[in-house]
């Protein structure tokens, strides 16, 4: 018996903090999966700067009570923004909405600790909209003791299977995520049992260094297409020492933006602490490449901003050039919207939660048990 088809709007806002991208798609929350429309909404330059600016601020449990109130109208201010962008592509779609999947923007994050912070109030985006919202999609993982991250595993497994059928890529297939933070999922075959194909974890940075050294240090906001780091050197001292202080024993643990910082280049040209910084993050992903690819002949298709990165993706393949197992292929290769895969993944994961149906598994956050996370708000 074929399963009844939602349609949802995704909305995710990550840690690079520039905008939302917006996705509309129509699932069974199984297997059923067609993208509809994807759209992108900038954060004008004030919002931008009050969200950089308080998540630099919230680095402790403390210092999210002690800045409570200006969190709160911040969200209100980020709520108002994501039902304007909500609103305005409703006027492009006018089908019928079954549910919205609001991320909401990432202020703190200590699974350690239990907990996840993103700012975004569902019951307000509810009211405003007139839709049924699902959001705080991590919390529940983190209470499973999940690290809350990635969630998009699940959805990558619906699409490995789409892109197993129409181009025979052979399993396993690999989906290398590059955001602020870079994650990673392999899928080891097509099947449905998750608990057993599907492993995912983060692996290091991913813009999110490259992003704040060019902020800190120039009027742009990003190294596009790596211009900057092509033409900067690379400090091969500071490189070496930084890639000793940051060994990884252990792939378990969720990663943040506050988990990195600049300094170890502090005195560098803008060009050259691209250079070292860019291959810096290179080489920890490289690393975590290798770690979830265990000699296995694997595809890894490239999604998020950082896979726009000429300069980085160059490095990445220079670190594994040993490593003929591996294969990097830019995801928009396949018919698929790489800007959008985490927007579409949260429209999915909606859907899933409403559903009750899980979206994390332990091979993927580390949760005990498989969870059904998110919580579903219908206030209109």
């Amino acid at each position: 018996m074929k399963k009844k088809l939602y349609t949802a709007i995704g909305l995710m806002s990550g840690t690079s903090m520039d905008g939302i991208d917006l996705s509309i798609i129509s699932s069974d929350g199984y297997n059923e999966f067609s993208n509809v429309l994807d759209d992108y909404y900038e954060y004008d330059k004030n919002l931008q700067d009050q969200l950089v600016r308080l998540r630099d601020l919230v680095l402790t449990k403390k210092d999210l009570l002690q800045n409570s109130e200006k969190l709160r109208e911040l969200e209100r201010n980020l709520t108002l923004f994501h039902a304007d962008a909500v609103n305005q592509s409703l006027k492009k779609y006018r089908d019928p909405i079954d549910l919205i999947g609001f991320h909401g923007q990432t202020i703190f994050h200590n699974p350690n600790e239990k907990i996840t912070n993103q700012l975004g109030d569902g019951q307000l985006l509810s009211q405003i909209v007139k839709k049924k919202v699902i959001y705080d999609f991590r919390q529940a993982d983190i209470q499973n003791n999940g690290q809350g991250a990635p969630l998009t595993p699940i959805f990558h497994h619906i699409l490995s299977k789409k892109i197993n059928k129409n181009f025979n890529i052979k399993f396993p297939i690999g989906f290398l995520n590059i955001g602020g933070i870079a994650n990673v999922t392999k899928i080891s075959n097509g099947s449905d049992n998750f608990q057993n194909n599907l492993s995912a974890f983060d692996i290091g940075p991913g813009n999110c260094l490259i992003d704040e050294w060019v902020r800190n240090n120039s009027n742009k906001k990003f190294d596009e297409n790596g211009e900057l780091s092509k033409v900067g050197k690379v400090d091969q001292l500071i490189l070496n020492q930084a890639i000793d202080n940051f060994k990884t024993d252990s792939y378990s643990q969720s990663l943040d933006v506050k988990n990195f910082d600049v300094s170890f280049v502090r005195g560098l040209s803008l060009e050259d602490g691209c250079a070292t910084i860019t291959n810096f993050t290179a080489y920890l992903i490289a690393e975590g490449l290798k770690h979830i690819s265990k000699k296995n002949s694997i595809t890894f298709l490239l999604c998020g901003g950082g896979r726009k990165n000429i300069y980085l993706i160059d490095c990445i393949k220079k670190y594994l050039f040993n490593e003929h197992n591996i294969t990097l292929e830019i995801i928009d290769n396949y018919n698929l919207k790489g800007d959008y895969i985490e927007s579409q993944a949260f429209a999915f994961l909606a859907i899933r939660s409403y559903l009750n149906l899980p979206i994390s598994f332990s091979k993927t956050t580390g949760c005990k048990d498989f969870t059904v996370g998110g919580k579903l708000v219908e206030n209109f």
